[in-house]
């Protein structure tokens, strides 16, 4: 459930999933296969409301979907050919990079939130 929350946040699911599946000692090449599966099942379920809502944007969505298509066969192809320790060391990246990022976001967001109610102070004055 909470890989699922992650994937609808816009963190993904690889990572996580490789994460998980190496922390319960099972074989992370085990990771792609379940992670690909459980997409499968939980997108068609977390795009619902973006859906009805139309709260996307149709372009990107089609570009992501033309390109994605691709993406997946090359991916399938290099990740089982890569050796586990650079798909280890990918990941870690990956995660370090996504972290660094949304922390990042985050800070902006708070840094525009105190200087609105400033702002709207000055203004009332």
């Amino acid at each position: 459930m909470v890989l699922g929350a992650l994937m609808t946040l816009g963190i993904g699911m690889y990572a996580p999933s490789m994460i998980l599946i190496s922390l319960l000692g099972m074989n992370p090449t085990a990771a792609f296969p379940i992670m690909m599966g459980s997409c499968a099942f939980l997108m068609p379920v977390g795009s619902a409301r973006f859906i009805r809502h139309r709260a996307y944007a149709l372009r990107t969505a089609i570009g992501l979907t033309l390109g994605g298509i691709p993406a997946v066969l090359i991916a399938a192809y290099v990740v089982t050919s890569l050796p586990l320790y650079m798909v280890r060391w990918l990941v870690i990246v990956v995660v370090i990079y996504t972290a660094v990022m949304m922390l990042r976001s985050a800070a902006a967001e708070k840094r525009r939130a105190v200087v609105r109610p400033a702002e709207t102070e000055a203004e009332s004055a």
